[in-house]
């Protein structure tokens, strides 16, 4: 009967460790609190940037959006014999094409990967 009495003391709820975590939470909310009132404090105490601070537009005006269609430039081919070219030897650079006409999705194609259609035949 001891040990019966025993199993039931332990596993019984005990009110210090249910005491223990409502302070931890406690200190928790309260460090939480804290660093957003200590924040806050802080961010009322910065200076705003001065007008002559502030960004202004170039002495050209405003620059806008300019759409041209590009070509990649040709990667280079490499023999059997020579050694393969790194990304950093490559050039990353492109090209104005010489038709500026958009390009468009062929006829009977899905425009998307995933739609589930079969695609053109």
């Amino acid at each position: 009967m001891s040990t019966a009495s025993a199993s039931i003391q332990m596993a019984a709820p005990s009110g210090l460790l249910s005491l223990g975590l409502f302070l931890v939470a406690v200190a928790l909310v309260t460090l939480l609190g804290g660093s957003l009132w200590l924040g806050a404090r802080i961010r009322a105490h910065e200076q705003l940037p001065r007008p002559e601070e502030q960004p202004q537009l170039p002495p050209g005006g405003a620059v806008h959006e300019v759409r041209e269609v590009r070509e990649s430039a040709e990667i280079p081919k490499v023999d059997k014999s020579g050694h393969a070219l790194t990304p950093y030897e490559l050039a990353h650079s492109s090209r104005p094409s010489a038709s500026q006409e958009r390009r468009r999705w062929d006829e009977g194609g899905s425009g998307s990967f995933g739609s589930g259609g079969l695609g053109p035949h």
